[in-house]
């Protein structure tokens, strides 16, 4: 699965990586439910659910909070033609001003339990959760798991810290290997998934349902393939220039079409830019963050692959 991740995976990036390395599923970014609107969901993401296209499943993540505000967006979802929905249980920045959202629900098991009994009442298609261990007990997952089941979700994406750890420290997925041995959920693994090794591992060891890759497919999106065993795990440095470049320069064209004016565009990419890691790599990474023109991008990213 790719993973939702904020102002990164917009319809363009989905469709480049469904055409390119086939994800199973691919996740839109956060769709946040308004509790003081009488329209829950904003036109925009209505029509980012509507303008999905092919055979690849689209999740429509949730974020928000409130039962009544919650099961009117999701059936509004429904409408826009929506076949699979979860909600965001792990956002560690997870607070509006008029409740809590996303990791912050995980303080209050109870209503959340309600919350998610009212979702699965009105929701036809597929129900799932993306959540974290726990607020700031990691062990919280194994109470929620048994009233997880009772209220009937379909499946559980695992990112195996708790809230207050945000991205610091690593996913302990040794916690995602007992989950799964403690539930008759799917358990899908979500967090540090960076490399072919540890994806290969985690499906090997742990007996999860799938995996969730987030950064790490940002970062090289043949993540896909290089874990079912259609490319190889590793790299030259040469070829990964070469193969960055492509990918880059592909995204840079469908974003010039799809945003309003070079300079969203370039944003955009240079957004994405910073969850390439290599080391080797990120003095001409640099140089193309500072670029300010389409035509000067372009021109360092001719000197990127050589």
């Amino acid at each position: 699965m790719l993973a939702p991740m904020q102002g990164l995976t917009n319809r363009v990036l989905r469709h480049l990586f469904i055409e390119q390395v086939a994800p199973d599923l691919v996740f839109t970014e956060f769709v946040r439910v308004q509790t003081r609107s009488r329209k829950r969901v904003t036109r925009s993401d209505l029509d980012e659910v509507g303008s999905h296209e092919g055979t690849t499943p689209l999740v429509v993540q949730m974020i928000g909070h409130g039962a009544e505000p919650l099961c009117e967006a999701a059936q509004g979802l429904e409408m826009a033609g929506a076949q699979h929905l979860n909600l965001n249980l792990g956002c560690p920045y997870g607070r509006m001003t008029t409740g809590a959202t996303g990791g912050e629900l995980l303080r209050d098991p109870d209503k959340l339990i309600e919350l998610l009994t009212s979702l699965r009442q009105v929701i036809s298609g597929s129900f799932s959760v993306k959540c974290r261990s726990g607020y700031d007990d990691p062990q919280q997952i194994f109470q929620l798991l048994p009233r997880f089941e009772d209220c009937g979700l379909d499946y559980l994406v695992l990112h195996p810290r708790t809230v207050v750890q945000k991205y610091a420290g690593h996913a302990d997925h040794r916690l995602t290997a007992e989950v799964v041995q403690r539930t008759a959920l799917p358990v899908i693994a979500n967090g540090d998934i960076n490399n072919a090794a540890i994806g290969q591992r985690l499906l090997a060891e742990t007996g999860v349902a799938g995996l969730m890759f987030g950064r790490g497919a940002l970062a090289d999106p043949w993540l896909f393939q290089r874990v079912r065993g259609e490319l190889a795990g590793c790299v030259a440095v040469g070829k990964r220039r070469r193969e960055l470049d492509g990918y880059i320069e592909n995204l840079l064209n469908r974003y010039l079409v799809r945003f309003c004016g070079d300079r969203q565009a370039l944003m955009k990419l240079k957004d994405l830019l910073n969850f390439i890691p290599d080391e080797e790599l990120q003095r001409d990474l640099k140089k193309l963050k500072r670029a300010t023109t389409v035509a000067s991008f372009r021109a360092l990213l001719d000197r990127f692959a050589t």
